[in-house]
């Protein structure tokens, strides 16, 4: 086994930025770490690159219906890949007639997805949600009228007939279902696909298409998550992605003698699990273990009882789930001890992560194996595939994202004193399929994708130590009296004034004189603060809770106290009932809160908010006179 590192000063590339600054303002950063000229072809070489020298290894892995796990060598998965291959070049698929996917992460999700690109043949994964948690459809719908797939994935199958049934009338594609599913008329098995397929695959036509594949080859369609308008089905190519992880190399050169051992349950249909964590176990030769929990009350036991048997290398989630697994670590030493025995590296990405949780982790890893292990970020889009940036030191606290790795360069922009970021490299995408005026307007006269976020300095005397997020551009806004409220460091100060009571926050105060928060709760540890309630107590009897209200308004006199102006704190908040909506947009399947969904949604909360006589739920805080 090789040897377990937990000191960033041998785990990482030291950072090197190189900045150029223009007479406009405007400052150029990019690596001082070259990225080779020569990229990767394709993601298929790697496949096949650990089918010929590790062919027993655990590739990937998932549970049963037993509840046992299954695993899949990379030898297995080669041969599958060929054999489904096979099949779908008699297909008639393309760009034009991708290969979509409905259902959830699994082996045959991933089997299907490589065999497709190893033909040259896009695959479009498409959150589950869209499928499962929609009335209409409608989603659906715009997926498939842009992408009018050839094959249709699912599985279990019967869970997704009304939906297929919705968009039948926007394809001409073979319907295959996987093998947890029951036998439905007109649809064709993934497993009958497999077994005919394995008896006359023609390998030849197989390696014969996979290698016409280039780097140019759009490998996925992957949709953006729609935190910001429509969502549009990103062009990913194969340049993209092998960049990304060349690039990735290059800033965490640990990986080369460390194959990566991850547990998670980030969706394929999105690029961070799907690109960055799933390309990197198998640019690696690692295991996979898919997790098949998430961070809801529902479904976080079986993300513990993975974690209870599977000890990651490297541990990939976002801020939402760490909040609900730290409470876990802390009270259950078994879970604790398995958790961080093998741990290198924590990684959250999508969000800042709050203060508190930073803490918290450093303490429970010191505590655990008797080192602090490394937390790192990165940052990017669907767009960038997605590594634009990446923390590959030490930060020096919690929301650093770090510089630009080898070949991006990011254009700062000052912009209502701010610096808007913008992006260029060969990880950042070509276009929207079949939208041609959303791409014009997507990049600047320099060809700088126009990513929307901004970003500052942690320390503008040594810009080495990396950036901020800050925020996306398009959710800032101004008060009545014309100051400018950096919507995203006020969330996540309000979210570690909060703790452990707010595991998310939506800012408001558009035009008014006032900020106020609207807090999704975190049930669990108000229910802790709360012992001498029922366990089974009523939530709006648990929100109304004394304890529960005075440590709100505790957090926000704190961040009056800190200063800053009225800009920097809020003035009132209410605790929420009901969760956040996955249906209505207003949580992404990846945990990530939108923003400008909740303001629309709850508009009638806010207006209750904001009203002249304040309800008892309302909680306010005021500065002194």
């Amino acid at each position: 086994m090789a040897e377990i590192i937990r000191d960033a000063a041998r785990l990482f590339a030291d950072p090197d930025l190189i900045i150029r600054h223009r007479p406009n303002g405007d400052r150029i950063l990019r690596s001082g770490i070259e990225l080779p000229d020569a990229i990767p072809r394709c993601v298929g070489d790697w496949l096949e690159h650990w089918a010929a020298v590790q062919p027993d290894e655990v590739f990937l892995a998932e549970r049963n219906a037993a509840g046992e796990w299954d695993r899949l060598s990379y030898g297995e998965a080669r041969r599958r890949v060929v054999a489904i291959a096979s099949w779908l070049l008699g297909q008639k698929l393309s760009a034009e007639r991708p290969v979509v996917i409905l259902s959830d992460n699994a082996i045959e999700h991933a089997l299907l997805a490589l065999a497709a690109m190893h033909v040259g043949v896009p695959v479009a994964p498409i959150s589950p949600g869209n499928s499962l948690m929609s009335k209409d459809f409608g989603k659906l719908r715009g997926n498939f009228e842009l992408l009018r797939p050839g094959v249709v994935f699912a599985d279990p199958i019967e869970r997704f007939l009304p939906a297929i049934a919705a968009v039948a009338d926007l394809h001409d594609g073979v319907v295959v279902a996987g093998s947890r599913s029951q036998p439905q008329p007109g649809v064709l098995p993934i497993a009958q696909i497999e077994a005919q397929a394995a008896a006359k695959a023609d390998e030849a036509a197989v390696m014969a298409a996979f290698a016409a594949v280039g780097p140019d080859t759009i490998a996925k369609f992957l949709f953006t998550s729609g935190s910001v308008g429509t969502p549009k089905a990103v062009i990913n190519t194969q340049r993209m992605m092998c960049s990304n992880q060349l690039a990735k190399e290059l800033v965490w050169p640990f990986l080369r003698s460390n194959r990566p051992v991850v547990c998670e349950w980030l969706p394929w249909s999105h690029t961070f699990g799907g690109n960055h964590d799933f390309n990197m176990v198998l640019r690696w030769g690692g295991s996979f273990y898919i997790d098949d929990g998430k961070p809801t009350p529902a479904l976080i036991e079986k993300t513990l009882r993975n974690l209870r048997e599977v000890s990651p290398t490297i541990y990939f989630s976002v801020p939402r789930a760490y909040d609900m697994l730290v409470p876990h670590l802390r009270q259950d030493a078994a879970l604790r001890e398995r958790f961080f025995r093998r741990l290198q590296v924590i990684m959250y990405a999508g969000a800042a992560l709050p203060q508190h949780l930073w803490n918290e982790l450093e303490a429970l890893s010191e505590a655990s194996v008797g080192a602090r292990i490394p937390m790192v970020s990165s940052w990017g889009s669907t767009e960038t595939a997605p590594l634009a940036t990446d923390c590959h030191f030490q930060a020096v606290r919690a929301g650093v994202i770090g510089v630009p790795v080898p070949g991006t360069e990011l254009k700062l922009v000052p912009s209502h004193g701010k610096l808007e970021v913008r992006v260029r490299g060969p990880n950042v995408f070509t276009g929207y399929w079949k939208q041609p005026e959303l791409t014009a307007k997507s990049f600047d006269d320099e060809g700088y994708y126009l990513i929307g976020d901004a970003v500052e300095f942690v320390d503008a005397a040594h810009p080495e130590r990396g950036l901020l997020y800050d925020g996306r551009v398009g959710e800032d806004f101004k008060l009545l009296t014309g100051t400018w409220v950096h919507v995203g460091s006020v969330r996540v100060a309000g979210i570690d004034a909060m703790s452990p009571i707010a595991q998310d926050i939506v800012v408001t105060g558009h035009d008014r004189d006032e900020i106020g928060f609207l807090i999704f709760p975190n049930l669990p540890e108000c229910r802790r603060l709360c012992p001498h309630l029922a366990p089974d107590a009523d939530i709006i009897d648990l929100l109304l809770n004394p304890a529960i209200r005075s440590r709100v308004a505790q957090g926000m006199a704190a961040m009056i106290k800190k200063g800053g102006g009225s800009s920097t704190h809020p003035t009132r908040a209410i605790l929420m009932a009901e969760p956040p909506s996955v249906e209505a947009g207003e949580i992404t399947d990846k945990g990530y809160i939108n923003q400008r969904a909740v303001l629309t949604r709850r508009a009638d909360l806010v207006e209750f908010l904001y009203a002249d006589v304040l309800d008892k739920t309302v909680i306010t805080v005021h500065p002194a006179a």
